[in-house]
């Protein structure tokens, strides 16, 4: 690679990301640094920076979203480039063009571009205008007094969406379309309450369908490039849990068909620096369901059957590069798969838990990203999501085997993990035959719970609780009173 315009870059953001982009970054020769909040001042990502800066609000998230703080802080410790990461301020486009005034680069697309595809509804006008596949939909901006009558017309099911944001928030299902106006109620209020943008639209809900989503790299020269799709069905409340790439669903031909369809989207667009376009399949269609301008949290499956490091090509494309490589170089090897680690008891409705972690062990021969290690404390005040297993295989059965193995062997003591339901998820029927969809999960919910334990591992375990705590083990310890009146004597 190339020598970089930049030698410095912040990280505004925390977690396992933070660490991933620092790992890249030093490699690539730069400096370094990261903004962080108190409750973060002993993590991974801070401990690995070169330099670390304080920023402060009323609660840890509100420090992260403080863009203007971040800013501030940046360019006084002379930083000449700026990486988001995902989540946080990594799709607002203010935040992009506060730090370009600013006199940084930011590693991320243009402000334009976070504008267009951030909108749903803009997003989706652009898409279909441009002969794009859009499931039906009604669009409450375009006439909001026949709103509900135009939604009533394209039939049940649907889904209610916020035209601003994603991650689940403000969606409904609605089957029965009585329920129609009461859906739409909560939904704007739930939207406006998160993104602070009422604005709905709906559109058909394909049931039982796939989550199939393309990764795409973008230059400043106009080049555009697919890399290859991933799978991201399994779901439980539209978030995602375990992505694979190769998608076991797709035929070649489909294959081909959803890639091009992505790359053209991000073509249309004018789009650079890495994206990805998501898109709704089931009955042999796909539908563009939104694109997201940034990194995702599921990137290294990408990473790990291309070989390509997206974060060194997010720099490289940020500093004007063109990407010096066509669709052709782009080649998959093997199958991957990753599994996100929440901190949650999957047997208690999926409750966060928190803790200090007292023992952390990663598995052997699989790459782990991870925010925590031993010693951290696990918190409410963030999302719960430890570490990220990533998993590489020749086939797709043997990275499901790996994959288990690897999540056996993780240890994480100090708060519960859904460790357990991933490998349930795992060694599942359906999933195991790559007979997937995004309501799995809610169909399974005995994958929830953990088997019965029998009654000599019960015992055992019973055992050794008692005898970790001091008045046991001292009780089991003392000598009886008889014995000790006989002192010294030895018979």
């Amino acid at each position: 690679m190339s020598a970089l315009p930049f030698k410095s870059v912040l990280v505004a953001n925390r977690g396992e990301i933070a660490v991933r982009i620092l790992r890249t970054a030093k490699r690539l020769g730069l400096e370094g640094l990261i903004v962080h909040h108190a409750v973060d001042r002993d993590s991974p990502a801070v401990r690995l920076a070169d330099r670390a800066i304080e920023i402060v609000g009323p609660t840890p998230v509100s420090a992260y979203l403080d863009g203007g703080q971040i800013v501030a802080k940046a360019s006084q410790a002379g930083a000449e480039a700026l990486h988001p990461g995902y989540g946080f301020l990594s799709e607002n486009a203010g935040f992009s063009r506060a730090v370009v005034a600013a006199g940084m680069t930011f590693i991320g697309p243009a402000p334009e571009s976070i504008e267009l595809m951030g909108d749903k509804i803009r997003a989706r006008h652009f898409v279909a205008q441009r002969g794009f596949p859009v499931a039906p939909s009604a669009i409450e901006d375009d006439a909001p007094q026949s709103f509900l009558e135009r939604a009533r017309a394209i039939g049940a099911p649907l889904m209610i969406k916020p035209s601003a944001g994603g991650g689940g928030k403000g969606m409904r299902i609605v089957r029965d379309l009585a329920q129609l106006d009461e859906e739409v109620i909560r939904a704007r209020s739930e939207a406006q309450r998160y993104f602070g943008d009422g604005r709905l639209y709906v559109e058909r809900y394909i049931e039982r369908p796939r989550h199939i989503e393309v990764q795409v790299l973008g230059d400043v020269h106009g080049n555009v490039v697919h890399v290859l799709e991933r799978e991201c069905s399994i779901q439980r409340r539209f978030q995602k849990i375990i992505e694979e790439s190769p998608s076991p669903g797709l035929s070649p031909d489909e294959r081909v068909q959803i890639c091009e369809a992505a790359a053209g989207i991000a073509r249309a667009a004018g789009y650079y620096n890495a994206g990805t376009v998501e898109f709704i399949y089931g009955a042999g269609e796909f539908y563009f369901l939104e694109m997201n301008t940034r990194l995702q949290v599921e990137h290294p499956v990408t990473e790990a059957v291309t070989g390509l490091d997206l974060v060194a090509e997010q720099f490289r494309i940020a500093s004007g590069a063109p990407l010096g490589y066509g669709q052709e170089a782009i080649r998959a090897t093997g199958h991957a798969i990753e599994l996100r680690l929440y901190a949650e008891d999957a047997a208690r409705g999926f409750t966060p838990t928190t803790g200090r972690i007292l023992a952390y062990r990663v598995p052997p021969n699989v790459r782990v990203d991870s925010g925590v290690d031993q010693g951290s404390l696990v918190t409410a005040a963030f999302d719960p999501m430890l570490a990220k297993v990533i998993v590489h295989g020749a086939n797709r059965s043997q990275t499901i085997a790996k994959a288990s193995q690897a999540l056996a062997d993780f240890v994480v003591l100090g708060c519960r993990t859904n460790a357990g339901f991933l490998r349930r998820l795992l060694a599942d029927p359906d999933f195991a035959a790559g007979d997937l969809h995004t309501g799995l999960i809610a169909d399974k919910p005995e994958l929830a719970h953990d088997a019965p334990m029998d009654e000599r591992t019960t015992a055992r375990l019973l055992a050794v609780a008692a005898l970790s705590l001091r008045p046991v083990r001292d009780a089991a310890d003392a000598v009886p009173a008889l014995h000790a009146a006989l002192g010294t004597w030895r018979n």
